[in-house]
């Protein structure tokens, strides 16, 4: 998986997976390798929400503190 993959891409490529699954008549040997590489995408995906998640949470503490201290 690139590095350099933003989470629309992977999201966009995981969607594309999903629908060849569903419409198209795959070999074992494919769906395998579709499935594994669905899986690379979700983790990739769950990681940079649970990081962004985290990063906002962060901003916001941070502005919660600076109201705290400009109210005293």
């Amino acid at each position: 998986m690139p590095q350099k993959q933003t989470y629309e891409e992977a999201f966009n490529e995981l969607a594309a997976i999903a629908k060849a699954i569903e419409t198209e008549s795959v070999s074992v040997d494919v769906l395998a390798e579709k499935v594994k590489r669905a899986a690379e995408l979700i983790t990739f995906c769950q990681t940079k929400l649970r990081s962004t998640e985290a990063e906002v949470n962060r901003i916001i503490g941070q502005m919660d503190g600076n109201r705290d201290t400009a109210n005293q």
